[in-house]
């Protein structure tokens, strides 16, 4: 049995968790995961990486929280072993707090996140602004941690890191068998796809490590989210904009709004801009499609557009990518059938 050679294009956190699912789980393959760019230079790696999951209007809830819970399973289990700290994986309690009662009281992933429930009287005294909230603990996956450990991963069960700009998914033919795009806002140009745009996020990571549960605001615009070596502060959602340098005024602004939550973060130090841009379409494109030129054909599997929702959804998706890729695979295995004449 030949050995189908996949190209998986984009390093970040969807681009890696695909390609060390595919190792794991379709056999008899090579991977090489191709990037411009890598950790710590991705949109992951700015990410603060709690797992509570943006809702898609386009994707069935079902089908949102079944990515959801397969993420926080295997995150979970992380966390609970000895690879820990090597992946970036912690838990993390808190609140997300609302100025008025929301519509929906209890949100799809209540079952998935660890001991759900609404805010005692008492606990809301904390933010006299608010007059609802859900209490609960979730995990936190860091970027710049978890990331170089999939990397890891994947080298070691025998995959490939080139680091090379790709123009044209056709470059690839017919180096590879099958491509796996994962390039986020890349596929603008590789997929010709003019739904994704950019959303971006500019945070503050600092050091307050009296900060010790996470707190956010209902919109999810104003968080604070204690990690392993800072607290990130944030944040904003700018559609359209592809700015990537930080702006001071809203770095003033989000800690203005954040030492409104938690005034004790006024004795924040060594603060630092971050920016990244969300890769952001009505719903996360995961589908096959056949390319063709002439007599060639290249199988792609799309896998991006997952906007503020990547860290929190991504190991649900890789494996549903990955099934996808395992489809291909057959299909380049089932022997064309011979003519009649």
């Amino acid at each position: 049995m030949d050995t189908v050679r996949i190209a998986v294009v984009g390093a970040g956190v969807m681009g890696l968790s695909t390609a060390v699912c595919i190792s794991k789980m379709v056999p008899g393959c090579s991977i090489t995961v191709i990037s411009d760019k890598f950790t710590p230079e991705t949109t992951s790696d700015v990410a603060a990486g709690m797992l509570i999951p943006p809702t898609y209007p386009d994707t069935p809830i079902q089908k949102q929280k079944q990515w959801f819970k397969e993420t926080f399973d295997h995150l979970f289990a992380i966390v609970n072993s000895a690879e820990a700290e090597d992946a970036g994986v912690i838990l993390v309690s808190g609140w997300q707090i609302f100025r008025s009662i929301p519509t929906e009281e209890v949100p799809y992933w209540a079952d998935v996140v660890l001991g759900f429930r609404k805010m005692t009287k008492d606990e809301l005294k904390k933010f006299p602004q608010h007059v609802f909230g859900h209490a609960f603990t979730t995990l936190k996956c860091e970027g710049p941690t978890y990331l170089p450990w999939l990397q890891k991963r994947l080298k070691g069960s025998g995959g490939l890191i080139l680091t090379r700009r790709i123009e044209d998914l056709w470059e690839l033919h017919p180096s590879f068998d099958i491509v796996v795009n994962c390039s986020g806002l890349g596929s603008r140009q590789l997929a010709g796809d003019s739904q994704i745009f950019p959303v971006r996020g500019q945070v503050l990571k600092v050091q307050a490590p009296w900060v010790k549960h996470f707190i956010r605001d209902s919109s999810g615009l104003t968080y604070i989210y204690p990690g392993v070596s800072n607290v990130t502060l944030g944040g904003t959602r700018q559609k359209g904009d592809w700015n990537l340098s930080p702006d001071a005024e809203i770095s003033k602004e989000i800690l203005s709004r954040c030492c409104a939550l938690e005034p004790s973060l006024h004795g924040a130090y060594d603060l630092r801009e971050k920016v990244g841009l969300r890769p952001s379409r009505p719903g996360v494109r995961l589908e096959k499609e056949l390319l063709a030129q002439g007599s060639r054909r290249l199988p792609v599997v799309h896998h991006y557009g997952h906007g503020s929702g990547g860290i929190a959804m991504h190991w649900g998706t890789a494996l549903e990518a990955t099934r996808l890729v395992n489809e291909c695979v057959q299909v380049l295995r089932t022997p064309a059938p011979k003519s009649k004449l």
